[in-house]
């Protein structure tokens, strides 16, 4: 290769050994070259595998960010979840409280008895069924039919709800008596028993 002058077609004479001597516009792009060889052996071999690592970092980053910052309202919240807990245990003793032993149980048929008869009512039937155990509570029914007007009625309801044990109504139906104002009430009253060393 002539020393001076270059042009593109010049390339293909271009010999590394003697690279030295080449033309300044040869050498510059024999280095440039070079410099792209290296920079993109240097990307596909190291920056690229560091740049996916650096991709999954941040993602990973973002991931415990978000499980940080759950954690973190869990725990400001954690004196109000104890508080909360503790007021359910309240409530859930006070319910207890409210359901009859068993030695109490006759004792509560007599006030849902005298209830009805102190509403007015004509009783019909009133039969105690068999307790039906349902975990940590024992159910008891008692099928009633009574017969009155709608004010008797509605007064039996309120009394009921207002017995200091906790009683509860299910399965009502309503009749009218044919040539009368009064009804005929069938339902099932419920009251509850706490097993004790029930597990649940």
């Amino acid at each position: 290769m002539k020393k001076g002058s270059f042009n593109l077609n010049d390339l293909n004479n271009i010999d590394l050994k003697t690279i030295g001597s080449a033309p300044l516009p040869a050498r510059l792009l024999v280095l440039v070259i070079m410099a792209a060889a290296l920079i993109g052996a240097g990307y596909w071999f190291d920056t690229k595998g560091q740049i996916e690592r650096l991709r999954q970092a941040e993602a990973r980053e973002t991931q415990l960010r978000q499980q940080f910052e759950t954690k973190q309202r869990r725990a400001a919240n954690l004196d109000a979840y104890k508080d909360q807990l503790e007021e359910m245990r309240r409530s859930f003793g006070t319910m207890l409280r409210q359901l009859p032993s068993q030695t109490e149980i006759p004792n509560l048929l007599v006030d849902v008895s005298q209830t009805g008869l102190a509403s007015g009512l004509e009783i019909d039937l009133f039969r105690p069924e068999n307790e039906i155990r349902r975990g940590f509570y024992a159910e008891k029914p008692i099928r009633l039919r009574m017969k009155g007007n709608y004010e008797q009625v509605a007064t039996f309801t309120s009394g009921v709800a207002a017995l200091p044990r906790i009683v509860t109504l299910h399965d009502i139906n309503l009749r009218p008596e044919q040539g009368s104002n009064r009804l005929t009430i069938e339902a099932t009253a419920k009251t509850y028993r706490y097993l004790e060393g029930s597990d649940g």
